[in-house]
């Protein structure tokens, strides 16, 4: 059996994303195949792509999919043949029309959630579980800092924030997008094209600044960052869009009031088959609810992975992108 597949074989733009057929076996103990439905397209998979995240080469793309379940292996327990399904761990690979995973990657997908929906949400709805569960408890009236408000991750985040009657704070390029992250459930937001970012949140906090900022941008909101805390406030690096933080002094955590710093991924705290499939499950049970709601989805052609990273990287758009194989 063969599949067709997005690999690549060297680092670089996204030219170096090649189309191509690869063979398929079938899957072996403890492992499913699944013929993917849609794929997700993330930040992270251009961190492979660009070399930032290092992998062997050649090698696929992609985390997040969902999809049906067509063959499973020997000792395989919790999922069968026609299952709906979706993922976001596991080996790179997603950007296929069929692949082999390990079932403990594996999460069902309730009938009410598409395939689509599922595709869009899972890997950044389960970063936005784990940020606002496990690293910071967010709770009522909680006041936070959260950049790129407007995009996939920060979307859904601040339909969380609004579910928990958590303030947030966040940030964005535009006007456009600021009314978007508003619309969605912050309680502020900042367009740092033509505001101080720190300047606004010492307005907003009276002087107090706060407790936590969770940033997916990077290099260049690190400073702005670390100036938006107060005292012993935690600062969550989960993310490089602008370019990785490098040089980080200890002495600036100390001079600005002894302050935090973590850099979490999300296979650190989804680390056991229990705690995805719990943490899926609240996520799903979300999205039926109309809780969270992917909002704009911009659809590409598998063989159009590359044309995908452009647009992601352009940062004018709002919202996902998916892969339909």
């Amino acid at each position: 059996m063969q599949t067709n597949a997005i690999i690549f074989e060297k680092i670089g733009g996204s030219e170096v994303l090649l189309y191509q057929p690869l063979p398929l076996g079938v899957p072996t103990e403890g492992e499913v195949l699944i013929a993917n439905r849609a794929i997700g397209v993330n930040f992270i998979d251009t961190y492979f792509r660009s070399g930032l995240y290092e992998t062997p080469l050649p090698s696929g793309v992609g985390f997040e999919a969902s999809g049906i379940v067509e063959q499973v292996g020997s000792g395989v327990t919790s999922l069968k043949p026609g299952d709906r399904v979706a993922y976001a761990q596991g080996p790179l690979g997603a950007y296929a029309e069929r692949r082999i995973i390990p079932e403990k990657f594996v999460v069902k997908i309730p009938d009410a959630v598409s395939f689509e929906d599922a595709a869009s949400v899972m890997l950044k709805g389960l970063t936005v579980s784990y940020l606002f569960q496990d690293i910071f408890p967010v709770k009522k009236n909680d006041l936070f800092l959260f950049h790129a408000a407007a995009g996939g991750t920060g979307m859904i985040a601040c339909q969380w924030a609004r579910h928990l009657g958590a303030r947030m704070i966040g940030t964005a390029s535009s006007d456009e997008k600021a009314a978007i992250a508003l619309n969605n459930g912050a309680a502020y937001a900042i367009n740092y094209s033509q505001e101080d970012i720190v300047k606004r949140v010492m307005d907003i906090s009276d002087g107090k600044k706060l407790p936590v900022v969770f940033d997916s941008v990077g290099k260049n909101t690190w400073t702005q960052s670390l100036d938006c805390l107060a005292p012993r406030g935690l600062m969550v690096s989960f993310g490089n869009a602008s370019g990785a933080v490098t040089g980080v002094s200890l002495s600036e955590l100390a001079t600005r009031g002894s302050l935090y710093v973590t850099r979490p991924m999300l296979w650190a705290y989804m680390n056991t088959h229990e705690k995805l499939s719990h943490a899926s499950a609240q996520l799903f049970d979300l999205v039926a609810k109309g809780v969270i709601r992917p909002g704009a989805v911009e659809k590409f052609s598998l063989r159009d992975a590359g044309r995908a990273h452009e647009d992601l990287l352009d940062r004018s758009r709002v919202g996902s992108l998916l892969l339909i194989p």
